[in-house]
């Protein structure tokens, strides 16, 4: 079976700024590799990542010194020894795993021992930026179920409660991408704790974040730029209640699924997320999404939220940029920006399908869905009026594939 190895980089114009506490993108920037075999193509998609000292050229290196390995027929087991964890490794990953899945006629859930796979339902992400406009925002947004706010700005405090004035029914999430400081944490989480915020994602800098250990936390806690891999999650378990899980930051879906396992056995509450990216990125996470199906640990410290609002039962929150979503809402249905065409079938075997949404474009010119900042968490709840998506759906057994029913 004769292998050739592809890469290429591609760039996406994002319908508006994606703005986070360590500064704005204005467009995608990613790397695809695709392993073709015979009549098979297997395609995984990496953002390089500056924060981690990552650019296309760096990348697009790593890759190109693997090529020789992956054309004599470099398997996914044995990568995991040829490039460290991070974007090149997550491209070449996912294009394996793709490549199997077809090549054995099998969906790649199935390849990963998983045979039920549930609907999830998208949360919008709300960029940071001054406080009226994020409330103007919210409120466009505030029929959503779940929103995901930026923060990590001078107005903070103003900012949260003003989103939640403009959606009052909303569940939030908070993201403050290392851009809190230790003096104002306790601040920072009250302000959050009285807008009913149910989780706050990273709001220290990876390796300075020791603080959390040693305060009381009203909110639960999510790592995410202090946790790539397997490796010091365990010395995480003072300071962090869930983890987000990125497989540009595992080094792709194969020590993800490892990294879910062991986050399991300690405890923690699973996050899944990715990059600025398209949704040939985003779909091999979704096989991540049974295991996010597990509330986040409490803090010992946490007690009752002062009017704490319902909360979700049992749902996996998947939070992207305004608009630009491209992932199942319910049973076979995506939601999405545009059309995704037929040639752009993505990883992970999801299939080619009518991505659909009213709102923002975020599609670039080969028609894959901008999956800006996509995010999942087992959000801590109760439960709401009404069936829960995924209750609804529980004895459904459904493809893993993206197709839209009329």
């Amino acid at each position: 079976m004769a292998r050739r190895l592809h890469i290429r980089v591609e760039h996406f114009a994002l319908d508006r700024p994606f703005a986070i506490a360590r500064g704005t993108k204005h467009e995608a920037v990613v790397v695809v590799a695709t392993v073709a075999a015979d009549h098979h193509r297997g395609r995984g998609e990496c953002v390089p990542y500056g924060r981690y000292g990552e650019t296309p050229a760096s990348v697009l290196a790593q890759l190109e010194a693997l090529r020789a390995a992956v054309e004599d027929g470099l398997g996914r087991e044995a990568l995991q020894g040829c490039l460290p964890a991070g974007a090149a490794r997550n491209a070449l990953d996912c294009a394996l795993w793709d490549l199997d899945s077809k090549r054995l006629g099998l969906r790649a859930a199935s390849l990963a021992g998983l045979h039920r796979m549930l609907p999830v339902t998208t949360a919008y992400t709300l960029s940071l930026g001054p406080p009226d406009a994020m409330a103007r925002a919210a409120a466009d947004a505030a029929w959503r179920p779940l929103l995901k706010v930026k923060l990590g700005g001078t107005d903070d405090a103003v900012a949260i409660s003003a989103v939640r004035d403009a959606a009052p029914d909303a569940t939030l999430l908070v993201d403050a991408n290392e851009g809190w400081t230790p003096d104002i944490l306790e601040a920072r989480f009250d302000a959050c704790h009285r807008a009913g915020v149910v989780l706050i994602e990273q709001p220290l800098p990876a390796g300075h974040d020791d603080a959390l250990a040693r305060m009381a936390r009203p909110v639960p806690v999510c790592a995410d730029e202090s946790l790539h891999t397997r490796t010091g999650l365990e010395a995480l378990r003072d300071r962090y209640d869930a983890i987000n899980i990125k497989l540009d930051k595992t080094g792709g879906l194969t020590e993800a699924l490892l990294l879910a396992g062991e986050a399991e056995r300690l405890g923690f509450g699973i996050m899944v997320g990715c990059m600025v990216a398209s949704s040939l990125a985003v779909a091999p996470a979704l096989l991540l999404a049974p295991r996010a199906l597990r509330r986040p640990r409490r803090s010992a410290a946490a007690g009752p939220r002062p009017g704490a609002r319902p909360r979700l039962r049992r749902i996996l929150v998947v939070a992207g940029r305004a608009g630009a979503v491209g992932l199942m809402a319910g049973p076979l249905k995506a939601v999405g920006a545009g059309s995704a065409s037929p040639d752009r079938a993505n990883a992970a075997s999801i299939h080619h399908g009518r991505f659909q949404d009213a709102h923002h474009g975020g599609v670039g010119r080969h028609g894959r869905v901008i999956a800006d900042h996509v995010r999942a968490i087992a959000t801590v709840a109760q439960g709401v009026a009404g069936p829960s998506p995924l209750d609804a759906a529980a004895d459904r057994d459904f493809e893993f594939a993206v197709q839209h029913r009329q």
